[in-house]
């Protein structure tokens, strides 16, 4: 065959077709490397950045409506691509589920192969051990053990180091033993990799099972576990209203303690307590207990948290009727460390206009000489109510939910304010105050307290914590655990001497190998008479660094240094890679 046909020949060559199966198998190599892994989860710390920087629907999705409403194009297809519904994203639940794929492929197929690695003997022992990173050799004197029996006696100190051994007889009257160790370190990475897919699973399980609400009791008011009682409440996906634990709860009392001895921190909190009254389920006696922060209550599985408290004001709002428009506790917000808090109070039910109130609460008020009330101290020294009064419509009729924190007033009428002729109100407990123009009137009763509870319920957080435990100490292990495989071979020299050499090799990196030579030659030492080398320049013969030298038991058997030297640092010689012990 001429060469110009050679190329038309390789143009007639045709690949062989994967298939449909080659095709999946393909796809699924692939998709559980380890480099796909790792892609999958840098791809999925990408994709949880709009989480944080769009606000999500299960957090607020008051706050999804306002922002959609001030950005209506770019909202809109936000909202197409659940840019605000982030982790239970179509997308962002495919990564998850691939990650999830990935990571199982790749680590119990690993956690096989390594299991029948267990069971396999050490790898055979070479023929020139001199050419293993560590090498040593020792003579022995006449009254020490045969090859065998020094090989046998190899084995037993190799074992009870930790090596997995396997002694073998080898020609012309030779025997070896190999060993090996370090195999817990594929453990521990296994381990860890199995660690991460529990943390995954009960991560997914908890998002499906889980609860989590938000309610604001004030003292003396109850609560029982339902639906409608919660404040705030974001479901698992998989959460039924069946699987709520039947509770209940009332608040009795709330105490705070603040600093009043020291100059810096005076007025600081220092502890709150909130005593509540506990029932298991309709019909069981109560139970009073005390609620802290970072103490959480667990009633049933349900953890309850003290995350916030505050003053309620009783305040009774009258239309222009006489009759009652609104009575009760109002939530105060506190803005500042002195508990000046935000006071917002709507009477929808006013006749014939509807009234609203803002202002500001104040535990301990102090007016001082412009004119302007401020509050110096968080406890109930001299509490006052400062508010501005208005009547109109208050958008409450229209059914759309409202920030209770906020008052619409650009659609209001202004009664009351430091502007106008009347003034703004200002109130102590027991006072009452009538409205310009008939409108009604508004009594300060008096001041309770209230507290921010939130009610978390996560069957799941046990298995997660679990086994993020368990992933750190087995990558602990799998940092710290060292591979090493060590060789003995026994043999009888021209002079009828036994002489032991040994090398070690180690599986990755080499850390840690010198330290296990020189411990391995300093039991050999102990065990066997070991000859003294032919002169003291033999003895003494090293490196300069005193660091290198292994250390001598005795100074009549002292350690044959080149011997003990990595290959790489140890003095060339025609016959041989080390220095024979021999006798004079």
């Amino acid at each position: 065959m001429s060469r110009t046909d050679a190329p038309n020949q390789r143009q007639d060559v045709e690949l062989p077709a994967l298939g449909f199966t080659g095709t999946l198998r393909f796809l699924w190599v692939q998709l559980t490397s380890m480099r796909t892994a790792l892609m999958l989860l840098l791809l999925l710390a990408v994709a949880a950045v709009p989480g944080s920087l769009f606000p999500q629907r299960p957090a607020g999705p008051g706050i999804v409506d306002d922002y959609i409403s001030d950005n209506p194009a770019a909202g809109q297809w936000l909202d197409r691509f659940q840019m605000f519904d982030v982790y239970s994203s179509v997308w962002f639940s495919a990564i998850y589920l691939l990650l999830f794929i990935s990571l199982i492929g790749c680590v119990f197929p690993r956690a096989v192969k390594h299991a029948k690695a267990l069971r396999s003997a050490p790898p055979r022992t070479p023929r020139l051990l001199s050419r293993l990173p560590e090498y040593g050799k020792v003579v022995l004197e006449s009254t020490g053990p045969s090859p065998r029996d020094a090989v046998d006696q190899a084995a037993k100190i190799l074992k009870k180091r930790g090596y997995r051994i396997q002694v073998r007889q080898e020609p012309e009257g030779k025997a070896s033993v190999g060993a090996e160790r370090g195999y817990v370190r594929e453990i521990g990475n296994i381990v860890f990799h199995l660690s991460l897919i529990g943390v995954l699973a009960f991560m997914a399980a908890g998002s499906m099972l889980s609860y989590r609400g938000q309610k604001i009791l004030v003292e003396g008011e109850g609560f029982a576990n339902t639906l409608v009682a919660y404040d705030a409440f974001t479901p698992g996906s998989a959460f039924s209203e069946q699987k709520l634990n039947p509770f209940s709860m009332t608040l009795d009392s709330f105490e705070a303690e603040f600093d009043r001895e020291s100059d810096t921190h005076y007025g600081q909190a220092l502890d709150f307590t909130a005593v509540l009254g506990v029932r298991h389920g309709p019909g069981e006696p109560e139970q009073t207990t005390e609620l802290k922060v970072n103490h959480p209550l667990d009633i049933d599985g349900v953890r309850v948290y003290l995350v916030g408290n505050g003053y309620a004001p009783e305040v009774t709002v009258r239309d222009g009727s006489g009759n009652i428009a609104f009575q009760g506790p109002v939530i105060g917000r506190a803005e500042d460390q002195v508990y000046t808090s935000l006071m917002v109070i709507k009477a929808p039910d006013a006749e014939p206009d509807q009234l609203g109130f803002v202002g500001f609460f104040l535990p301990t008020a102090y007016t001082g000489e412009d004119g302007v009330a401020i509050s110096i101290d968080p406890e109930l020294l001299n509490p006052e109510l400062n508010l501005n009064s208005y009547y109109g419509d208050l958008g409450l009729d229209t059914g759309e939910p409202q920030n209770v924190y906020v008052l619409d007033t650009d659609t209001l009428t202004e009664l009351n304010s430091r502007s106008l002729e009347a003034g703004g109100i200002t109130l102590s407990p027991g006072e009452s105050y009538e409205l310009p123009d008939g409108k009604g009137s508004i009594a300060f009763d008096g001041v309770k307290r209230f507290v921010g509870l939130d009610i978390v319920y996560d069957p799941a957080k046990w298995g997660v914590g679990i086994f993020a435990v368990l992933a750190m100490l087995a990558l602990g292990v799998s940092l710290f655990v060292r591979r090493r495989r060590v060789w003995v071979r026994g043999t009888t020299d021209p002079d009828g001497y036994t002489t032991v050499e040994y090398g070690l090799l180690a599986r990755g990196e080499s850390f840690g190998l010198r330290e296990e030579n020189v411990a391995l030659r300093r039991q050999m030492e102990r065990n066997w008479p070991v000859q003294a080398p032919k002169d003291a320049h033999d003895a003494e013969r090293g490196p300069s660094n005193s660091e290198d030298k292994p250390p001598s038991d005795h100074d009549a058997h002292p350690v044959d240094i080149q011997a003990a030297m990595p290959a790489a640092r140890r003095t060339p010689d025609t016959k041989s890679n080390t220095t024979e012990n021999r006798p004079e």
